[in-house]
């Protein structure tokens, strides 16, 4: 009781430290008269227990938005040339949308996409997980990461960024995984317009981990997606069955509907994917991915000139369409790599760390 008043009150003089100015459309590129980092309740959970949101904001007016449930990034706001910001992922400013199962812009774990029946070996031992897919499991459960609670510590503001760092703790057999979790998730905001998620993570066990955001994009100042032009640094991507799980081989995007080694309308050729029309819902493997971190994907918005590039240090992305919210690029690894020894191991020992970094970096028009 003493430690959680002692938090609190901490928090409190935080906040007070930090938003003296609590205007959110303060865009102004003067050094020094803006708040890089502020801090909101955003709402209440059910429990009684304190929702919080950071503002992070940048010298040009952008901001980024997170929140403690789920670890979700509600807005990346980028300035108009007509004043006022766009939100250019699918967020909301109320907490009960979440509540209600809102699937946007949490990080997704303990396992992002497919695994095969919801089943995987480590060291001999079988272990089942959370059916929520069919006979699969997808996303980490029913909860996952993404409808709890983290903990977050602001980070200290710099001379051109600020971030905020989240800690989730999952417990050993929270949704059928081996091991206790301890997951970090630093959001950061620069003056060169670089969103960046930083994620780390260990285990006391032998546990698969694979780790996303499920932010959906849209960068029109109005209407849909399907006219964004499209680049994917990829020659190759995983085949699938009809239910979208890995055979465990890899086709090339030449010839296909997958090519987008040159730019592309992301719905230019919709009708022609595989095996489900209309659905772009594949994982691209990335050129000399799962190394450094490398330049992965550019989408352009004709109409506004914007223009976001995504760069990774994980072996895929999954591009997804199926949501009229916008497009996805999750950087992770492949579907059910924890059943196809082949793919690049997802099994996370203990005693080791986990640390992936993703950058969603902004050119504004």
């Amino acid at each position: 009781m003493k430690q959680t008043l002692i938090t609190t009150l901490a928090l409190m003089a935080f906040m007070m430290q930090i938003s003296a100015d609590t205007n959110p459309q303060n865009n102004s590129t003067k050094p020094g008269t803006f708040n890089r980092l502020e801090v909101r309740e955003f709402g209440v959970m059910p429990n009684g227990k304190v929702i919080h949101q950071y503002i992070l904001r940048n010298v040009h007016g952008v901001e980024l938005r997170i929140m403690e449930y789920g670890a979700t990034m509600s807005a990346i706001n980028l300035p108009q040339k007509k004043g006022g910001h766009l939100n250019v992922i699918a967020g909301e400013e109320l907490l009960a949308p979440y509540l209600k199962g809102f699937p946007a812009g949490s990080v997704i774990g303990r396992f992002a996409n497919r695994i095969a029946n919801a089943k995987f070996s480590i060291d001999g031992t079988e272990y089942e997980v959370t059916r929520n897919a069919g006979p699969h499991h997808i996303h980490g459960g029913r909860k996952g990461f993404a409808k709890v609670v983290w903990s977050a510590d602001p980070l200290p503001v710099l001379s051109n960024s600020s971030g905020v760092r989240l800690t989730y703790k999952a417990a050993d057999g929270e949704e059928g995984f081996p091991g206790n979790l301890t997951v970090h998730v630093t959001y950061s905001l620069n003056d060169d317009n670089e969103v960046k998620l930083h994620y780390e993570a260990s285990s006391d066990k032998s546990t698969p981990i694979n780790l996303t955001n499920h932010a959906y994009f849209n960068l029109a100042d109005q209407g849909g997606f399907d006219n964004h032009s499209l680049w994917i640094n990829a020659d190759t991507y995983t085949l699938f069955d009809q239910l979208l799980i890995p055979t465990g081989k890899f086709g090339e995007v030449e010839g296909t509907a997958l090519d987008f080694r040159e730019f592309h309308p992301i719905g230019e050729r919709a009708d022609n994917t595989q095996p489900r029309p209309h659905l772009y819902d594949h994982n691209f493997i990335i050129n000399d991915g799962g190394k450094n971190i490398v330049h992965t994907a550019t989408v352009k918005e004709p109409v506004s000139g914007r223009v976001m590039k995504t760069y990774t240090d994980q072996p895929g992305v999954q591009l997804y369409t199926g949501n009229p919210l916008g497009f996805c690029l999750e950087t992770q690894h492949y579907p059910d790599s924890v059943n196809h020894p082949h793919f690049p191991s997802t099994i996370l020992r203990p005693g080791a760390s986990f640390e992936t970094t993703t950058i969603y970096a902004f050119e504004l028009p």
